[in-house]
């Protein structure tokens, strides 16, 4: 096994992958900027290094002082976590040329299945079935235009190596289709360093459904069920269930077929995730290939006690998967809150600061990923994201009163937090009574606001 392990990354993903690797054996390492030197993540590893200021093309995005931390530690193997690299073939190719095993795939996976396009492309020619779109991305807003034409609108701007959110834009006529797609690209530049853009139809009141797979280099492959991700605020999404409750076995067995036809088709190993747009008559379109642990895999795990991480780094060492798609059984439910730093009454604005006061819930079934303390103050450069609440329950009703008595116990001072509007989201009725769509928050929530 990996004697050593460098994190490239920082807040409760680090802190998750350290755990992991004690339990494993194996030494951590941990990266950090300035504005982090404080964070748990750092103290947590066997060694901490720092790799540049607070500014995330300086620190955490850049490549060389990630590589030149791993070198100078000895680290034989360098996990990205979410977000930031994860995703980057130029970090793969640092890793390669510098005899460092990234854990996750390898690029020739990344190039097709990183990229939105390119994945489209590969699944339409695998038979899967995806949603109407461009057949190739473009940064040109006025052939994108007439590729908007062409599909009809609505139309779903997305970056075509993005993630999380972010360079998406929602077109609903010609007359607004230049100006959004500018800001989307402008927006993929900032966060990916990348402008190419692609286009989907954009289905109305879908779930957004994704299988958890796992996929070894020896040809096996299993899928861990699916998530519910349909809750979403500005396409980023704010809580998770699995597994999904409206999908009944059948269901879920030819979708998850499909998820590994779909991961079959690149030969893929590694973990990772297929996702799904569901619509009202429970046609399922593949929409992505997230090429990395997601941040929602707790869930996952609450429902199959498979350790993800652990799992993703045997993979990434060499090692045959010992678990067969007969071995898992979905056990019980499980619902994950990410708690962000941000205020809902203000268009979500973030809400950096110093944490006055900071207790966690307990109690069977409760498991909290965070890497916040009493004082800890929260960098303005960085996700909102300072937490996740997760629990489970031995059904959805269980689980939700589960989540609400978590949230009650939660106490997060001195920065505005998303905890009420969690809870507002759980006494919900429609939410209650699983009626959900991409568009639950924008339409229930903020409609009975207004």
């Amino acid at each position: 096994m990996f004697k050593k392990v460098l994190i490239a990354n920082r807040g409760e993903i680090a802190v998750r992958i350290i755990r992991t690797c004690k339990e494993m054996g194996i030494k951590t390492v941990a990266i950090y900027s300035e504005a982090d030197q404080d964070s748990i993540h750092v103290h947590m590893a066997d060694e901490a290094i720092c790799i540049g200021p607070a500014h995330p093309k300086k620190s955490y995005l850049n490549i060389d002082n990630i590589i030149s931390a791993a070198l100078v530690s000895g680290a034989d193997a360098l996990h990205p976590g979410y977000g930031f690299l994860s995703e980057n073939k130029d970090l793969i190719n640092a890793c390669i040329k510098n005899n460092i095993t990234f854990i996750g795939p390898n690029k020739e996976h990344l190039e097709i299945m990183g990229d939105k396009a390119q994945a489209r492309k590969t699944m339409i020619e695998a038979g899967i079935p995806v949603v109407p779109g461009s057949k190739e991305a473009t940064n040109d807003a006025d052939k994108a235009l007439q590729m908007a034409k062409e599909i009809g609108y609505p139309i779903m701007l997305k970056a075509s190596n993005g993630g999380g959110g972010r360079g998406m834009r929602i077109v609903h006529n010609e007359e607004e289709f230049v100006a959004k797609f500018n800001m989307a690209k402008a927006e993929s530049i900032v966060a990916f360093n990348d402008d190419m853009m692609y286009l989907e139809k954009f289905i109305e009141n879908p779930r957004h459904i994704e299988f958890q797979i796992l996929a070894d280099s020896y040809g096996n492959v299993i899928h861990l069920g699916e998530r519910d991700c349909s809750l979403q605020r500005r396409n980023q999404k704010i809580l998770e269930e699995a597994p999904c409750s409206i999908i009944d076995k059948e269901l879920r067995r030819e979708m998850g077929e499909v998820a590994l036809r779909a991961a079959k088709a690149v030969n893929y190993v590694s973990a990772g995730t297929v996702e799904f747009l569901l619509d009202k008559d429970n046609n399922f379109y593949f929409i992505e290939m997230n090429t990395r642990m997601q941040v929602e895999h707790p869930i996952t795990e609450l429902i199959t006690g498979i350790d993800l991480i652990k799992e993703q780094i045997k993979i990434a060492y060499g090692k045959r998967l010992n678990i067969t798609q007969d071995d898992i059984r979905i056990n019980g439910h499980s619902i994950e809150c990410r708690i962000n730093a941000e205020d809902p009454e203000n268009n979500f604005m973030p809400c950096p600061g110093k944490i006055e006061r900071y207790f966690a819930p307990g109690g069977f079934g409760i498991r909290v990923d965070s890497h916040i303390y009493d004082d800890y103050i929260i960098p303005p450069n960085y996700d909102s994201m300072i937490g996740k609440l997760i629990v489970w329950g031995a059904n959805r009703n269980e689980a939700i009163n589960r989540m609400k008595r978590a949230l009650d116990e939660l106490v997060i001072l001195g920065v505005k937090t998303n905890i009420e509007f969690h809870k507002e989201i759980l006494n919900n009725k429609e939410f209650i009574e699983n009626r959900l769509a991409t568009s639950f928050i924008e339409k229930v929530l903020f409609r009975k606001n207004k």
